[in-house]
């Protein structure tokens, strides 16, 4: 353990497996307590508590659906009731999209993902934002993908709604930056996780996630740690005069040819 973040305590949304349980891995060995959020998995959850407990470090998990508004502000509740003020927020968790065009998405599907991806999102960040405008210093992350800029066919109720996040988090960098908070981006590719698997079946006719990643940049798709070291970065003292960013984690991007 580490004393980079000691003294902090982070939210993370969606970590009792990949992307968000290696930023919640991170943060604890940096010295933060954290808060494990998760969704449906309860003893996911409560193994990477156990981990990091084990490993020296604070945690508790914490149940909510991102898209009911009232469990949301329950969770906030129970992990303010345990550890006090919340000054790290990183907004993980997510679900995607069915792979159907624009025009036979149903309506549902655009407003279930805008509720998961942004309005879920924002309605925690404004219910903890009292809190970490207190912080000596306060950051939220935003998990998003490189989906937004590239804009894949077949994706438009996901992407749509992680580009919603994205403007969000802009514009709250600029409007918190005065309270000594920062918002920034974290945008991966596919990512070696069981989303990015599934992902990788469905648009390549059945081929496994390990057969890519020699047609990755340097000989490997992007994994969990990958991204947790960027997110380490922007919310230590070295990333400090970080705000209003959108950092991709790609590998400078994969072959075309790939997807």
């Amino acid at each position: 353990m580490s004393e980079r973040l000691a003294g902090r305590t982070a939210l993370v949304t969606g970590s009792s497996r990949g992307v968000g349980a290696a930023i919640a891995f991170r943060l604890a060995r940096e010295g933060a307590r954290v808060a494990v959020h998760y969704q449906r998995d309860a003893e996911a959850a409560t193994a990477v508590v156990s981990q990091i407990i084990g490993a020296g470090g604070a945690a508790a998990e914490f149940q909510a659906a991102m898209d009911d508004f009232d469990k949301l502000d329950e969770m906030c509740d129970a992990v303010l009731n345990t550890f006090g003020p919340i000054d790290l927020v990183v907004n993980n968790a997510g679900s995607a999209s069915r792979g159907d065009t624009v025009a036979n998405s149903s309506i549902a599907e655009f407003d279930q993902l805008m509720r998961i991806h942004s309005l879920g999102p924002l309605h925690m960040i404004r219910r903890l934002l009292p809190g970490i405008r207190q912080a000596t210093r306060g950051d939220i992350i935003a998990i998003s993908s490189t989906t937004v800029a590239n804009a894949p066919a077949n994706s438009a109720p996901y992407t749509m709604a992680k580009a919603a996040m994205e403007v969000a988090m802009r514009t709250l960098a600029r409007e918190e930056r005065g309270n000594a908070i920062r918002a920034n981006i974290v945008a991966p590719g596919l990512v070696d996780t069981e989303m990015g698997s599934r992902l990788v079946r469905a648009v390549n006719a059945g081929r496994k996630l390990s057969d890519l990643h020699t047609g990755f940049p340097f000989g490997r798709v992007c994994q969990p740690c990958d991204v947790a070291a960027v997110v380490a970065f922007l919310v230590s003292e070295d990333g400090s005069y970080v705000t209003g960013q959108r950092i991709v984690v790609d590998g400078g991007g994969p072959d075309p040819a790939l997807f």
